[in-house]
């Protein structure tokens, strides 16, 4: 049974969809313990990353909630969680504005990261580039002529966005050099976050059929869905063994204690017969990972 939106405000925080922020702060958390391991950790830089990377998530949920309406995803027979502008409570144009909102402060924040992360053009101008194309990446995912989350490429950005960009660009801003084992936990996370998209698709595979929105799921079906959702996990975890043997940073492994957990989702998941079943370990796989980027940093910094 979808939850029922009786205020503007209740609207607004559907929209906003608050737990998925949780999620989004762990690639730059897991950045930024990296950096703290080698001594190059620097405040300012953990602030405006974090800031600038909720502010990119608000925008991808808004988007999503717009996208998905002018796009027929979020029709009468939708089963997943009930969407603000399906409310009817927050108008398209209402929508609009507040992801133009949230797209400038994306970009104002974004602008101070780089103002106070690097002194070269150059790399500025590669970062700012980056930053507009995560902006992009944020609205076109379900919005626009030909929006890419409805191509099965979600998974794709999520894994770049959160893993790859999320956590070694918030860790090369930190220390303007380069650690090739930092990809392994940029990697990690980049799969765990592709986890929590990849539930979401497994979740929504019917409405999502019904409207043409071909994720991954949908193209291979819900049992395929569930192994790759092994393989996410499970991957996501190896790639911690090989950050350690790479690194020698045994106590970084203190993260594992997190693993029951995910197991558990993965479970659940395999388990769960409808959405309303498999919706609550979308919450559980994001806190999990954002657990296991906090015990991944105790770890590798204070043991």
């Amino acid at each position: 049974m979808k939850a029922i939106i009786h205020t503007k405000k209740e609207a607004w925080l559907h929209a906003i969809r608050l737990r998925t922020l949780p999620l989004a702060l762990a690639s730059i958390f897991a950045g930024s313990f990296l950096a703290a391991n080698l001594d190059v950790f620097r405040w300012e830089i953990l602030v405006l990353a974090s800031l600038t990377t909720i502010f990119l998530q608000i925008l991808s949920n808004l988007s999503n909630d717009y996208g998905d309406t002018i796009n027929g995803a979020d029709h009468a027979e939708r089963q997943g969680p009930v969407r603000a502008v399906q409310s009817g409570l927050i108008s398209l144009s209402e929508m609009k504005k507040a992801m133009y909102l949230f797209g400038a402060l994306s970009l104002v924040s974004g602008l101070l990261l780089l103002f106070f992360a690097v002194q070269s053009l150059i790399l500025f101008g590669i970062f700012l580039g980056l930053g507009i194309a995560a902006i992009w990446a944020a609205i076109t995912y379900t919005s626009g002529t030909n929006p890419y989350g409805y191509a099965g490429l979600g998974d794709i950005s999520v894994f770049i966005f959160f893993g790859l960009l999320g956590v070694f660009g918030t860790f090369f801003l930190h220390s303007l050099t380069i650690d090739f084992s930092a990809l392994w936990i940029a990697i990690a996370l980049g799969l765990f976050s592709t986890a929590v998209l990849n539930i979401n698709n497994i979740r929504d595979i019917e409405s999502d059929s019904t409207a043409g929105k071909k994720s991954i799921p949908v193209r291979i079906g819900k049992k395929a869905a569930i192994r790759y959702n092994w393989f996410l996990i499970l991957g996501g975890n190896i790639s911690l063994v090989l950050f350690v043997i790479i690194s020698g940073s045994w106590s970084s492994f203190l993260a594992l204690l997190a693993l029951p957990i995910m197991i558990a989702v993965g479970l659940g998941v395999q388990k769960g017969e409808d959405s309303k079943s498999i919706d609550p370990y979308l919450k559980k796989m994001a806190l999990s990972t954002l657990l296991w980027t906090i015990l991944f940093g105790i770890g590798l910094i204070f043991l």
